[in-house]
């Protein structure tokens, strides 16, 4: 049995792992770390858990991690980066939900994250924990780095493509769409429900802090260059991610494009291909599913459709998917029960 701690176990991806944990039949939750919950119940904190755990949450202390085997910080960017050097130096596995560990270029990092990068020298260490692409590396990584939510929505749809060379890659148009869970427990006007309601607004446009991951992965699991355009939206809803993508096909036909979802994913548990279907946000809110669809339209314009849940397969179920890896499990192991339940 698995001893795991999460810090930052009271926000949203938080409370996600410790759900996700309670049904997986390898771990057990010991510790819960985090900041403005100190010395309260994380069942107070999070009144969905009453019943199922008492665990207090605590201050993180690096004198109490020798019993742990493994611990998710799930905390803002720049905030991981006090205590997963410390989690690494007391060798204990890591996976870390945000974007501190992501990338590799640190000028990269201080232009989009707004910060200096103050562990560097843990850059080279992290493995990039994008499950059915990087497996093989994540079964041996000690510090993992979970995808954010928006590339893993937007690498699970176009890698295959890229990777086998049916799509011209000068140019991809992509429209993301995420529900407000995305932004965290941080209050301002513009997440206010009154501001949001009713209405759809694009955010951060060429200035999100995933452009520079959303490249670097795709050519590194590709081996092709690309140029896009990234806008993300944000929608009235709590949480999903929607991805809408055009790109234009080199001399590929119907056949091809499915062959290569079908032979890239076809022992991918979480992975779901609709093929010329039009997928929907609804059918994988709760689940760590990516639903993946497909039409070329009459201009030879490939559109490809993707649904995630963004506190999910986005973060907290991508992040136990991984650790299912590392730890050498089945890889649906305490997410398939678990996400067919609607907390």
């Amino acid at each position: 049995m698995l001893k795991i701690g999460i810090v930052g176990a009271s926000g949203y991806s938080g409370v996600e792992l410790v759900k996700l944990l309670l049904n997986h039949p390898e771990a057990e939750l010991v510790k819960l770390y985090g900041h403005s919950s100190i010395g309260t119940k994380i069942s107070d904190v999070h009144k969905s858990l009453r019943g199922l755990i008492d665990l207090q949450v605590e201050q993180f202390n690096k004198d109490d991690l020798k019993n742990l085997d493994l611990v998710f910080v799930a905390l803002p960017s720049g905030e991981a980066l006090k205590v997963v050097p410390q989690l690494y130096e007391a060798e204990i596995k890591i996976i870390d939900l945000g974007g501190d560990y992501r990338l590799s270029n640190i000028e990269d990092y201080k232009k989009y994250y707004k910060h200096d990068h103050s562990s560097v020298d843990l850059l080279s260490a992290a493995v990039y924990g994008l499950s059915e692409w990087n497996s093989e590396n994540i079964k041996n990584a000690k510090l993992v780095a979970n995808p954010g939510c928006y590339p893993t929505s937007i690498q699970l749809a176009l890698l295959p493509l890229m990777k086998n060379k049916i799509i011209k890659d000068e140019f991809v148009n992509i429209i993301s769409y995420s529900g407000t869970s995305g932004a965290g427990k941080t209050i301002s006007q513009n997440m206010l429900f009154a501001e949001v309601n009713e209405s759809v607004r694009a955010y951060k446009v060429g200035v999100h802090q995933h452009i520079p991951e959303i490249k670097k992965y795709l050519e590194f699991f590709s081996g092709s260059n690309v140029n896009f355009s990234f806008v993300p939206h944000l929608l009235p809803a709590t949480r999903g991610i929607y991805s809408t993508i055009s790109v234009n096909l080199k001399n590929a036909d119907i056949k091809s494009i499915n062959n290569a979802f079908e032979n890239e994913y076809s022992n991918s548990p979480f992975i779901r291909l609709y093929h010329s279907e039009i997928p929907e946000l609804k059918d994988v809110v709760n689940t760590n599913f990516c639903d993946i669809g497909w039409i070329v339209d009459e201009n030879k314009t490939l559109v490809l459709f993707s649904a995630i849940d963004n506190l999910i397969k986005g973060a907290a179920g991508q992040a136990v998917q991984n650790m299912n890896i590392m730890f050498g499990f089945d890889q649906t192991l305490g997410l398939i029960k678990c996400t067919e339940k609607k907390w």
